[in-house]
């Protein structure tokens, strides 16, 4: 690990003691925490992205006004349900977000978890899949995109003002875009697949596998095949990977009345229809979480660490528990702060 970032779920509504109780308190927020986070050093500021449903849900224009309002921090996704998505729309609304951001981006894409509606990606006019989950859309979605980022002529273009035969790519474009493109990835074989076409590896806060092993052996299995696939696909980059934990650093009063009774064990359950492994939450003196985090098998073989945040707790605490991170954890897992220039993957 030589990264970490916050990953906010976006939640908001009227619960007693939320600081989020509309959509533009959580917005707002998220902003606001992604400066103060940039300050920090920290090296991520990412987001969830779930449709009908109070959380976040159009990225975009979210992490266009974080990159513009910062100068170091990456800005991301966590992930985009490419069911929802119009892939040319899709593509140059990234390809202006990669401007925006002068690659600071991390486009986290994937066919996406469940949802509060049923099928609800046939709401947004995306109809025919034969798949009872959507993957065959969400496929569909992602080959056009890369066709579309890579400059491929798409549109064929009026021959009254462009002359016959004439096709069109989409504008605007990233030539750093595809790079800064992450798959997330829920099993094996999708982290092979993202391997192969020599994308980032964005791993999920679970696991469609349940064998008995532990999360993080499971999760490291991913990421060695991940890497195993890039390189004998040929590529030659320097491939990144993250992984998600929600890790809280017990430093005060407020940590302990919060967090102080952490699940200590990986738990497991039925996601979409598939037996699936979620990790366990780390919360501890911060010595304590340096020998766990050290011993997690996953979170020492990524390059990025990306910590679920209660974003309903508000701009001040989050900002603690990122600091405490940053002070009293972080150093000792080979952190480096986003003041030493940009993230990079391991040689594979």
């Amino acid at each position: 690990m030589r990264a970490f970032g916050f990953l906010s779920f976006g939640h908001y509504g009227p619960q007693p003691g939320s600081a989020t109780r509309t959509a533009a308190d959580m917005l707002t927020q998220t902003i606001e925490l992604a400066e103060g986070a940039d300050a920090i050093g920290v090296n991520g500021a990412y987001v969830r992205v779930h449709h009908f449903a109070r959380q976040a849900a159009s990225p975009m224009p979210l992490l266009s006004a974080m990159a513009a309002r910062t100068t170091r921090i990456e800005v991301g996704t966590g992930v985009i349900d490419l069911r929802y998505e119009n892939a040319l729309y899709l593509a140059e609304e990234a390809a202006a977000l990669d401007l925006i951001a002068d690659g600071r981006l991390a486009l986290g894409v994937s066919r996406g978890s469940p949802e509060t509606a049923l099928r609800g990606y046939e709401s947004f006019g995306h109809t025919g899949s034969t798949d009872p989950r959507g993957a065959d859309i969400a496929r569909e979605t992602f080959a056009l995109f890369l066709r579309a980022i890579g400059g491929e002529p798409i549109a064929p273009g009026d021959p009254r003002t462009v002359g016959p035969g004439v096709r069109l790519p989409i504008e605007p474009r990233s030539a750093t875009l595809r790079d800064h493109l992450w798959w997330g990835s829920g099993t094996v074989a999708s982290a092979v697949e993202t391997g192969t076409l020599g994308l980032n590896l964005m791993s999920s806060t679970l696991l469609t596998e349940a064998t008995g092993q532990p999360f993080h052996v499971l999760q490291r299995e991913q990421i060695d095949r991940f890497r195993a696939a890039y390189r004998d696909a040929g590529h030659t980059g320097r491939p990144r990977v993250s992984v998600s934990r929600s890790v809280f650093p017990l430093v005060d009063a407020r940590d302990h009345a919060y967090f102080g009774r952490g699940t200590d064990s990986d738990q497991t359950g039925v996601i979409d229809g598939l037996r699936s492994t979620f990790g366990k939450t780390y919360a501890a003196a911060p010595d304590v979480l340096v020998e766990q985090l050290l011993a997690d098998e996953a979170v020492m073989a990524a390059d990025t660490l990306m910590l679920t945040i209660p974003n309903q707790l508000g701009v001040d605490y989050n900002l603690h528990v990122l600091e405490s991170f940053a002070t009293h954890v972080a150093p000792a897992l080979g952190w480096a702060p986003n003041t030493e220039g940009p993230v990079q993957g391991d040689r594979v």
